[in-house]
Formats: C-alpha cells, sequence, structure tokens
C-alpha cells in the first residue's frame, strides 16, 4: 500500500508529465515528443466524435492520430484549467482554440479561429500515457464551422 505521501509526488509527477505532454505534442506540434509519454499500446476508450474510438493505438498510430488532427487546425493551443489525479488517472479540464487553416470534410479552410472545451481523463502505466476517456464540445465547433462557412463568426 502506497503511503499518501508517495500517492502525492506520484499524482504531481503525472499531472507535470501531462502538462509537459500536451503542451509539447498537442500545442507545439512535437509529434515526435510523443515518444517520451506514449505508451506501447494507447486505447481511447471514450472520445464520442473521434475517428480512433473505442481503438487500440501503436506509438506509430498515436503519432498518425496527432498529425490528422492538428493538419486542419495547425496553430492549436491548449490552455489547461485544472489537473486532478486519482490513483492512475489524471483529469484535464481544458479550452481549446485554433485557427481553421486546412480543409475538412464538408468545411474547406475559412482562416477563422475556432474554439472549444473539454474534459479528458488520462490513464497513466508508470510515467507513460497509456489511454483516454473525452468529452468535448464538438457541437460547438460544427456550429462555428458553419457559422463560418456561411461568412461570419458570430462568437
Amino acid at each position: 500500500m502506497k503511503s499518501e505521501g508517495t500517492t502525492t509526488t506520484a499524482s504531481r509527477n503525472a499531472k507535470e508529465i501531462l502538462t509537459q505532454f500536451t503542451r509539447e505534442v498537442w500545442s507545439e506540434g512535437d509529434v515526435e515528443a510523443s515518444d517520451r509519454y506514449i505508451a506501447p499500446r494507447y486505447t481511447i476508450l471514450h472520445d464520442p466524435g473521434d475517428p480512433w474510438e473505442g481503438r487500440e493505438l501503436d506509438l506509430a498510430g498515436y503519432k498518425e492520430r496527432v498529425r490528422a488532427l492538428r493538419a486542419a487546425f495547425p496553430d492549436q493551443v491548449f490552455d489547461i484549467q485544472g489537473l486532478f489525479a486519482d490513483g492512475d488517472a489524471v483529469v484535464m479540464t481544458w479550452l481549446w482554440s485554433a485557427t481553421h487553416k486546412g480543409d475538412i470534410p464538408g468545411f474547406p479552410a475559412t482562416g477563422k479561429r475556432i474554439t472549444m472545451s473539454g474534459a479528458t481523463v488520462y490513464f497513466f502505466e508508470g510515467d507513460r500515457l497509456a489511454g483516454h476517456w473525452q468529452i468535448t464540445d464538438r457541437l460547438g465547433v460544427y456550429q462555428q464551422l458553419q457559422e463560418a462557412q456561411a461568412g461570419g463568426l458570430k462568437r
């Protein structure tokens, strides 16, 4: 059984790892940095609207996912709002913003700024990320893309 001090230290380390991972891989686009953070098998347990939902990815598959999701929004930035650790999991609440610079199905690039919020539970195996369970405001993104495509962004 872990002592309270060990649990607190492990939680703090997991939060630091997750913060660095989010900044380097997702916000700065350093896909190769995934090597330092992702476990050999990464499972997307729940992420409605994500084409990879329910899939187990190896490191190469994870990197391809990052590249594909960043393609239309290459300047995306995650602003971490909160981190909450429990055992081998860390919950991250976040705000996301990006410029729609690349085409996605049904939406040619608009050059408009898009925002979204969400919460992700990341699961750790040691000091590596092994999967996530996520909810996001994809409906809000869709609505912003529709508005941008129509010629204006109300937000």
